[in-house]
């Protein structure tokens, strides 16, 4: 035994695979995980900062090899509440959907518009066991806000937004673009969903940095969108959240969110008749509710 105290917080974070290149990192290693859903996009860089744990995931895999609509996102939340994460910073590029928000910024999202067709959207899309989380408020506030001082004074933050998640990969018409505009909808991206809601129905508090990288292509005095300028400013984007990441000094108590006990009241079936597979299948999530089975 070494003696060392153990991290007080345990931090998810999923994104670009540069995100984990912090040199004031230590006991970094990488974690393989297998879970009921299949593999993860890619190894689980782990490493300790003062007294937190981080859990950097890179989302489409090193290379970024992985579509947006082929991301394994239940393997993906699954991995890290599996590896002991307690919370989950989502990092990821979006395009502008308001004269207000623009390249180069960054949105703390608040809201979401689901717009995704052919990914599987939930732990409990089977036959077994049936929750409804309530996801009124998709992102924790208080991880939001924590991660909105660190950027204070360093770059434009939005302290809140609507993001609509888009199937991709393509990007989008301009009628679609003008038609999300009048939603309401602030920025646009292809990976927030289903993303935030798998991290509701893990019990896990989540937060999403959006780094604004371009204007959608309903702007008419700006050039449509192309990969070429959000790959330049994403560059830019990740080093600063990165710097944040490694800036927060304390981090919310997650006890305190509603998010850790969303599976509380969400539990339809009755615990009697959930089988022994599913309580296996599912153990990581909902084990802590359900009473032992009696012979």
């Amino acid at each position: 035994m070494s003696g060392t105290t153990p991290p007080e917080h345990h931090i998810g974070v999923i994104g670009g695979s540069g995100l984990y290149a912090m040199a004031s990192l230590t006991d970094v290693h990488e974690e393989q995980v297998r879970t009921p859903f299949g593999d993860p996009s890619d190894v689980v860089v782990t490493g300790r900062l003062g007294a937190t744990r981080f859990y950097f995931l890179p989302r489409h895999g090193r290379g970024h090899r992985i579509p947006p609509n082929r991301v394994n996102y239940r393997a993906n939340i699954y991995a890290l509440k599996l590896l002991g994460a307690q919370q989950v910073v989502s990092v990821s590029a979006v395009g502008s959907l308001s004269e207000d928000v623009h390249p180069g910024e960054i949105v703390l999202v608040d809201q979401y518009i689901d717009r995704t067709r052919s990914r599987v959207g939930s732990f409990f899309d089977e036959a077994g066991v049936v929750a409804h989380v309530s996801l009124a408020d998709p992102t924790d506030p208080a991880l939001s806000r924590c991660l909105g001082a660190v950027l204070e004074g360093q770059v434009k933050v939005h302290a809140q937004g609507t993001y609509l998640c888009m199937e991709g990969p393509q990007f989008s018409t301009r009628a679609e673009s003008r038609l999300y505009r009048s939603w309401g909808a602030d920025i646009i991206g292809m990976t927030g969903m289903p993303e935030a809601k798998l991290a509701r129905e893990a019990e896990l508090p989540y937060a999403s940095m959006a780094l604004v990288t371009d204007y959608d292509c309903w702007h008419e005095s700006e050039a449509d969108v192309s990969v070429d300028e959000v790959l330049s400013v994403m560059a830019k984007n990740v080093t600063l959240a990165r710097t944040a990441l490694e800036s927060v000094k304390r981090w919310p108590t997650p006890a305190d969110s509603p998010a850790t006990r969303a599976l509380a009241s969400a539990l339809i079936t009755e615990h009697a008749r959930v089988s022994l597979q599913t309580r296996e299948r599912l153990s990581v999530l909902i084990g802590k509710y359900l009473p032992p089975q009696t012979p």
